[in-house]
């Protein structure tokens, strides 16, 4: 009784923490998606002012061109190609994912932010209470993956092995496996999807599932490149079963 009870509270934590982060992914793309219009309109225009009066320039002009230019990249408007690019949005429903994912766990990238006075106050509690959550989410599931290492040590105990042995092997094998499935693959998966490296992949994602996300690297973020549907969506999901795998390893 008490184990289904405890199965039943997971499933419920589980459920509620993914729909926290599906309207906390909704709430942000309304309140952001038609400010970035409007940014990329202005971006444009200033983009078809500066090809057709680029040889008249003066020297304050050309810097007022260079830092629109810089403000407008930061806030992730990128004025290059042809107009289809400005019917992408960097706040469709898979990017606000990302981004809500990316608060809640506290990597916060940097390339990627509410730039509304409403997107930040409700970014505040957003994460006010999204951050608590995930911490309960991330001890749960690495509880959840600990009781999985007591019955392999406990089939292993019952096959005569000593305990100091179980512990090693239960250790080094969470560890191997961790470091395939959330580590070495995704690598080639990035490699594959956004054209890095074998290194560069292996380097993002140690970056990323040890929360100190520099933004240098982020997925899906190049012009160039398509990204299939809610390509990051899966990539927030893995970055929140990666975090509960250094949660378990804490745990051991």
């Amino acid at each position: 009784k008490a184990m289904c009870s405890g199965k039943l509270q997971t499933a419920l934590l589980v459920a509620g923490y993914f729909v926290y982060l599906l309207v906390g992914a909704a709430v942000f793309q309304a309140l952001e998606r038609t400010a970035e219009k409007q940014e990329k309109m202005a971006a444009a225009q200033m983009k078809e002012a500066f090809l057709q009066n680029f040889t008249q320039l003066t020297v304050a002009e050309m810097e007022l061109f260079m830092k629109n230019l810089i403000e407008a990249i930061q806030n992730g408007v990128y004025p290059i190609g042809n107009e289809s690019q400005f019917e992408e949005s960097n706040w469709d429903f898979s990017n606000s994912f990302f981004f809500a994912g990316t608060v809640v766990s506290t990597i916060g990238y940097g390339t990627l932010h509410p730039k509304t006075a409403g997107g930040q106050i409700f970014c505040v509690f957003f994460a006010l209470f999204g951050i608590p959550l995930n911490i309960v989410f991330l001890h749960r599931v690495g509880k959840m993956l600990s009781l999985l290492c007591k019955k392999l040590g406990k089939f292993l105990y019952e096959k005569g092995m000593r305990k100091k042995k179980i512990k090693f092997l239960t250790l080094l094998f969470f560890l191997a496996t961790g470091i395939l499935v959330f580590l070495c693959l995704p690598s080639v998966f990035f490699q594959i999807t956004e054209g890095w490296s074998y290194s560069e992949g292996i380097y993002f994602a140690f970056i990323t599932l040890s929360t100190i996300g520099f933004g240098d690297y982020v997925v899906g973020k190049q012009s160039d490149r398509k990204y299939f549907s809610y390509y990051r969506v899966l990539v927030a999901i893995w970055i929140l079963f990666g975090l509960a795998w250094i949660a378990l390893l804490f745990n051991l």
